[in-house]
């Protein structure tokens, strides 16, 4: 088996049939971003040169993961447009090694329908760009899909009321 080759900035776009408000809040709210994707409760100020965190849900925590799933920085905020923050996996020692990369979430509405354009600039992180890339996505209900996967999951939830990576 070959290993796939990272890519150092990766661009997912999804369409989403909700306001740009309700995918805005599903990004930066707790009680939103506990029910899709990887799970786990954002802490974040909207305020540049704040850190951020997003902890370990219980699901995550039976699987032995405790603490900051991920961390970071904010950089920009102007809601619900664009959001730019650092962003390092800190759940994982080697991709936390790698350090932090930069993560843009972009959102245009247009007739109630949301476009979602995530830019994840993987400079020297190759094992994270390949996590998030979805690039060892063989198995997709362990989760392995990276963005791919969680924009999807997110767009799920929020036009049918239901995630596919959480029970109903």
């Amino acid at each position: 088996m070959t290993t796939p080759a990272p890519t150092t900035v990766q661009v997912h776009r999804v369409y989403i049939n909700a306001a740009a408000q309700r995918v805005w809040d599903a990004i930066v709210s707790p009680e939103w971003t506990s029910r899709y994707g990887y799970g786990g409760y954002i802490d974040i100020a909207l305020t540049p040169g704040s850190s951020w965190q997003t902890k370990a849900d219980e699901a995550m925590q039976q699987m032995g993961v405790t603490g900051a799933m991920v961390d970071g920085e904010v950089l920009e905020a102007d809601p619900p447009r664009r959001l730019v923050q650092t962003w390092r996996m800190a759940m994982d020692p080697e991709t936390a090694a790698e350090g932090f990369t930069r993560l843009t979430y972009d959102l245009e509405e247009f007739g109630g329908v949301t476009k979602l354009t995530v830019t994840h600039d993987l400079t020297g992180a190759p094992k994270l760009s390949v996590l998030t890339g979805g690039l060892m996505d063989t198995t997709p209900d362990m989760g392995a899909g990276g963005w791919p996967w969680v924009l999807s999951d997110l767009k799920s939830l929020l036009e049918t009321g239901t995630a596919f990576t959480r029970p109903a």
